[in-house]
């Protein structure tokens, strides 16, 4: 089944099961990564660290803390990865809402999906490009996901969470195309 044909709860399971193989499978933690200045461990500490805050913050979800990158990285991600699924998994969540400024109020599944989800979706790549692993993303959910985000342009890099648009070759694939347009050079490679 198509990734975009998945709830919320399946498609996470999908999406995280990719980037944990990349977690299991990195050597070097301290490889460069393709965002300015991180390296492969701040991939994970990027996204064990701003969803529990965002639940905290506009929902009555706490999510546990984890372990700490640093010491482990690929013990940290599979904590916080069990703890966020078991959330979607939970048959009341959908009837909770998330409720924030900048996003508005959503129910609680949805918003995990549309932000996490698909925020872990493009840091699979982050990361299989920084420990040199298998860098190729659902093209289909690449395709859906830059149809939707290209008429939000402006929007999107006044938010500050993506850099400037990188200039890709006008027949590029759906995965390259998205990545110049988060901010990412698609040809980027570890040093």
């Amino acid at each position: 089944m198509a990734l975009s044909d998945l709830g919320p709860a399946d498609r996470h399971r999908q999406i995280t099961g990719t980037f944990t193989d990349r977690v299991r499978a990195a050597k070097n933690w301290d490889a460069d990564a393709p965002v300015a200045g991180w390296k492969a461990r701040d991939v994970v500490r990027h996204l064990v660290e701003w969803l529990p805050a965002l639940l905290a913050g506009g929902s009555d979800v706490r999510l546990p803390a984890v372990p700490d990158v640093d010491a482990g990285p690929a013990a940290a991600w599979q904590a916080h990865c069990d703890v966020v699924q078991a959330v979607l998994d939970d048959p009341a969540t959908p009837a909770r809402t998330l409720s924030n400024p900048h996003i508005g109020e959503l129910p609680l599944d949805q918003a995990i999906d549309r932000f996490y989800t698909t925020d872990v979706f493009l840091h699979t790549w982050d990361l299989a490009r920084a420990t040199g692993q298998d860098d190729r993303l659902d093209p289909e959910f690449c395709a859906m996901l830059l149809a939707g985000m290209e008429p939000l342009d402006e929007m999107l890099r006044a938010s500050g969470q993506y850099g400037p648009r990188v200039p890709v070759p006008a027949d590029a694939d759906a995965q390259t195309r998205l990545i110049g347009f988060i901010g990412r050079d698609p040809f980027w490679t570890a040093a």
